[in-house]
């Protein structure tokens, strides 16, 4: 009762891809690529917080692992001379050599960066944002309607945000946030973003949540206006001589008569 769905994971296929794509020859190894993603992610999450990253995207083959960054801040990712690049490679080796895996084949780490152009509007990065600004002490409604300013103005549709925990220190915890805009979680056709992070405070950690929605995608339509069958039956011919031939004429007289009257 009142378990909420995963927008990311309800729009799977439709207007969504997945974040981890490849094919498996058995269910051990499937099991066992699934653990290395794991690990992965929370190696970018761990570590590289502050470079404003967004979703880690594993493409694999047998032999081959590639990752592609998304982040704002492409120069921090890369550093001078892509040393960076280097350091992280070196270290996701050394996650995938994990004795508790038993892996003994030695596989080749190709890293790529991508430019996210429109920061405001992926949620991850606003969830960070949130989080990070709670762990500086800011007043958790300062920091929700201060980011929901901004990604209204750069052109999302709608944002809702949530933060729960012990809020200003109080003993008991509670839930609160903001709404703006449209944000349709039922409507499948509609692009919104979710994530969720945790801020740590002194008081101990509060959830953070973020849904934005970026619009409405209409796939395999010339026009971008919805049907509307309403005016498509009133509009066609047939159906309106089909509703006259229908209808019955002693209802009709009867009603021309108490008209005259």
């Amino acid at each position: 009762m009142g378990q909420k769905a995963n927008p990311n994971g309800m729009r799977l296929g439709i207007v969504r891809e997945w974040k981890s794509r490849y094919f498996a020859k058995d269910n051990k190894q499937w099991t066992e690529w699934v653990v290395q993603d794991r690990m992965i992610r929370n190696y970018f999450e761990k570590y590289f917080k502050k470079w404003s990253l967004s979703v880690v995207e594993i493409d694999r083959t047998e032999k081959e692992v590639r990752i592609t960054i998304n982040t704002s801040k492409p120069g921090m990712v890369l550093g001078q001379e892509g040393s960076n690049i280097k350091k992280i490679q070196l270290d996701i080796i050394k996650l995938l050599r994990d004795k508790k895996l038993k892996r003994t084949q030695q596989i080749k780490v190709i890293l790529d960066v991508k430019e996210i152009k429109k920061p405001d509007l992926d949620a991850t990065i606003i969830a960070n944002e949130i989080a990070s600004q709670l762990e500086n002490r800011v007043p958790f409604r300062i920091a929700q309607k201060r980011v929901i300013r901004r990604v209204m103005r750069n052109g999302a549709k709608g944002i809702k945000t949530q933060v729960s925990g012990r809020l200003n220190g109080v003993d008991m915890a509670r839930t609160e946030g903001y709404l703006e805009g449209q944000v349709p979680l039922q409507t499948l056709r509609y692009d919104i973003d979710f994530a969720k992070t945790k801020a740590k405070t002194t008081y101990g950690i509060l959830g953070v949540k973020v849904w934005i929605s970026r619009g409405e995608i209409l796939k395999n339509r010339k026009d971008k206006e919805l049907r509307d069958p309403k005016k498509e039956r009133n509009l066609n011919p047939e159906f309106r001589k089909r509703r006259f031939e229908n209808s019955n004429p002693k209802e009709d007289f009867k009603a021309v008569d108490k008209g005259d009257k």
